[in-house]
């Protein structure tokens, strides 16, 4: 008897969890999540004049724009953010000689070892090297920014939804909170003045919850000089290192593009070559017919 009460109040229990379960699962997918007031003012990314050359079906990299991009990384963002997953070497894909690529990767600076001491020390990095981090570790690199520890960014085109349009949208969307209204001509600082960026953090409506702990890193235009005489705006500046930070997320994606107009070409040759085949075996043989 006190087992048969023991599995009818375990049964009872499980069907209320799934109950639960399913009014749950039920609200989730019909009722929209409350979202805070200042997600009034968040903004979507969005691509720069004339988007990206890499985009589409039938992209191809701008060399010129990844060699500005990477101008850019290397006088403002390297200060902060690493890019250890790209090695020097990798620069030749960008149109640079080996020499080129020889004497970039001697301006920077890589732990080594002295080797008549042993110890530590800091020597010019080679070409087989990967870019180096600013920062000894992440105790060092929160200390420096505010509590925040900044993000490497080999991958991060890849590591945020809709990436290079994020990264671009980030850098050239810094406004000022006090005066900065959404579509519907809300002031972000009437609206949600509890949401305000508090101390050492910025506002960009680009970010998720709109107050982030980096400074406006491109701030004029002029900021960094492009080899190439282009001019320096912040919306090109962004737009330059967005291209590149997607190349050093997937430098192989106009491969893959190309790669896959051959591999569909292929299959549709092989599926008309199967059917004149098919075709061909079984010309001879008659439908039987049955009464």
């Amino acid at each position: 008897m006190i087992r048969l009460v023991g599995i009818l109040v375990g049964l009872g229990f499980t069907f209320v969890v799934m109950i639960s379960f399913a009014v749950g699962a039920y609200t989730a997918a019909t009722e929209p999540a409350e979202k805070p007031a200042y997600y009034a003012f968040h903004k979507e990314p969005v691509q720069p004049a004339g988007g990206f050359q890499f985009d589409g079906a039938f992209g191809t990299w701008d060399v010129a724009q990844l060699q500005r991009g990477y101008q850019v990384y290397k006088e403002v963002c390297a200060a902060c953010h690493a890019m250890d997953y790209v090695a020097f070497r990798n620069l030749a894909e960008l149109g640079y000689s080996e020499a080129q690529v020889k004497a970039e990767a001697a301006t920077w600076q890589v732990p080594g070892v002295d080797p008549n001491t042993g110890e530590a020390t800091m020597r010019p990095a080679t070409a087989t090297d990967y870019f180096p981090s600013p920062y000894p570790n992440n105790v060092a690199a929160a200390a420096a920014n505010n509590n925040a520890i900044p993000p490497n960014l080999s991958l991060i085109t890849k590591a945020r939804n809709n990436g290079s349009n994020y990264v671009y949208s980030l850098l050239a969307g810094y406004a000022d909170p006090t005066t900065y209204r959404n579509e519907d001509g809300a002031v972000f600082a009437e609206a949600a003045p509890g949401s305000m960026p508090g101390t050492g953090l910025y506002f960009n409506p680009y970010f998720e919850n709109l107050n982030i702990a980096m400074a406006p890193p491109l701030t004029t235009t002029g900021q960094v000089t492009y080899a190439d005489g282009t001019e320096a705006t912040i919306p090109q500046m962004s737009a330059d290192v967005a291209a590149f930070l997607t190349w050093t997320a997937e430098p192989r994606m106009i491969v893959r593009k190309q790669t896959g107009w051959w591999v569909i070409a292929f299959t549709l040759f092989a599926t008309i070559l199967a059917w004149f085949a098919k075709k061909q075996v079984w010309s001879g043989v008659k439908p039987t017919r049955r009464d």
